[in-house]
């Protein structure tokens, strides 16, 4: 077994994961390959015990937030095995450990924790390795796991690595050539991070929701539009739809909105304006509150 930490978590597994910081810990998650049958399947609840199929990769069983079983097609690509294991698996598995999860990057700026929450391709990953180049350390890369309380909730984080396209690793001056391939069918980098990468949980103070735009802006939204754009942005809400999970992601949500301030950042789609976004977000910590104060008497 190699054994890494990510997520606060000790992951003991039969697959090398490069992408994870080495630990010596006792595991809190397992992950195995394992054969996987019909008595498996049947035993899918969609919830704690989920069985899933993945068109052209294979097969996997997540366990109570604790076991990954693996079942991958033949001659499935192992870098791929991993993309799936480290992205879309791995928040099913957060979930089930009772983690609000988004499809968002982060940093911490002044000993907090901002997110930036969007589509795929909307830069997230970009603007996260920009605040990066400004020497801001990275918490999370697309998949943001939010621990939520009745205190400010919390970044749980990642692991240090941010994907890139070829575009944006030039951009910040990497040889393309110097950042390996995320896998074999896709043309995006990874910049495995040497410094500047947090290994602790970080307090969240906001969330900006990228967007379109012809300058760039920062927009306050109402309870009810930021309650939209978590559950529009929540990670695998297709896959876990237990009622007891639906209903658990939906308090998550109304507890968020009610403690995070959630803006919506309008760009230009242009990588030379990245600067200005960086700059635009540190003003906005640093002093445009009342941009915010009077969405507390919004109902959902």
């Amino acid at each position: 077994m190699y054994v890494y930490t990510a997520y606060n978590l000790s992951i003991h597994s039969e697959l090398a994961l490069p992408e994870l910081i080495p630990s010596d810990k006792p595991a809190d998650v397992v992950i195995r390959f394992g054969k996987l049958t019909e008595t498996d399947r049947k035993q899918n609840n969609a919830g704690d015990y989920l069985l899933a199929s993945i068109e052209g990769w294979g097969n996997l069983l997540v366990k109570g937030g604790k076991e990954i079983i693996l079942d991958p097609n033949p001659g499935v690509d192992e870098a791929m095995i991993r993309t799936f294991l480290l992205g879309a698996i791995i928040c099913i598995l957060l979930r089930q450990r009772g983690l609000l999860v988004l499809h968002a990057s982060s940093v911490v700026i002044d000993g907090s924790a901002v997110a930036f929450m969007g589509e795929s391709g909307w830069g997230k990953s970009t603007l996260a390795e920009c605040f990066h180049s400004h020497d801001y350390s990275i918490l999370t890369d697309d998949v943001l796991a939010l621990q939520i309380g009745e205190q400010q909730p919390l970044v749980i984080p990642g692991f240090p690595q941010i994907k890139l396209w070829p575009d944006a690793v030039a951009s910040f001056g990497h040889a393309a050539d110097s950042l390996p391939l995320l896998n074999s069918q896709t043309i995006k980098r990874v910049h495995r991070l040497q410094d500047g990468f947090c290994q602790q949980p970080v307090p969240l103070k906001r969330i900006y929701v990228l967007a379109g735009g012809t300058h760039p802006e920062i927009v306050p939204l109402e309870l009810k539009q930021s309650f939209g754009e978590l559950v529009k942005h929540s990670r695998e809400m297709q896959a876990l739809t237990a009622p007891e999970f639906l209903k658990a992601h939906f308090i998550q949500c109304t507890q968020l909105v009610r403690q995070i301030p959630i803006l919506s950042l309008r760009r230009q789609r242009s990588l030379a304006a990245l600067p200005d976004l960086v700059k635009l977000v540190e003003d906005d910590l640093a002093g445009n509150s009342s941009s915010i104060d009077n969405l507390s008497s919004v109902s959902l």
